[in-house]
């Protein structure tokens, strides 16, 4: 019993990882990108599974993974996570750099670009924070590395989602619910809001 759940949880992690990878792989839209905007583009795919997985990682919810390996391979896929998100990055400042100065400068006409450009620097508080973690009270570290994740997430789903590429909309749409969910889920379980709730009182 144990092993078809283990086997159907991964499996369906597997499958919202995968299934929006393979349907951007066969997006007529290729033929027409330059090969750096297509690796950035599959870079941001890929980004958005690595959110997916750090949730149930530091969840405990991947069978196999106990807390602390799931802990460990969360700083693991944290920093593949930083790497995408700068692949994906340069690889469209190398395309179309004055798209991306408008973007970085908050000065695009995009909401998509605005949120993406968000979601990148909330990110890279994140990772900064637990390089920092040593550093920190322990509450003052939990509360800032959720609130910088919780945005994070939220904005980089709604950047996915205003995107019309080469993502199909319902495999999109399925890995960025995952997302919410698994964030959600974790940051209730752990009860993280709870030591802002007593902090601030």
């Amino acid at each position: 019993m144990r092993a078809t759940k283990a086997f159907l949880i991964w499996g369906c992690l597997v499958a919202t990882v995968m299934v929006p990878l393979v349907v951007a792989a066969q997006s007529p839209l290729l033929q027409w990108r330059q090969p750096i905007y297509i690796v950035a583009g599959f870079a941001g795919i890929a980004a958005m599974a690595a959110i997916l997985c750090q949730p149930l990682l530091v969840g405990g919810y991947l069978p196999g993974l106990a807390a602390r390996a799931g802990r460990r391979t969360h700083r693991v896929i944290g920093a593949v996570l930083i790497a995408l998100v700068v692949v994906h990055v340069a690889g469209l400042w190398m395309t179309s750099p004055p798209d991306m100065i408008d973007a970085l400068t908050f000065a695009a006409p995009t909401a998509f670009s605005t949120l993406g450009v968000i979601s990148m620097w909330l990110l890279f508080g994140a990772a900064g924070l637990a390089l920092m973690r040593r550093h920190l009270r322990i509450r003052t570290w939990r509360i800032g590395h959720a609130s910088c994740v919780t945005l994070a997430v939220l904005t980089a789903v709604a950047h996915a989602m205003l995107i019309e590429g080469t993502m199909g909309y319902w495999s999109k749409a399925a890995l960025c619910l995952c997302v919410v969910v698994a964030a959600a889920k974790v940051m209730a379980d752990l009860k993280i809001w709870r030591s802002f709730r007593r902090k601030k009182s």
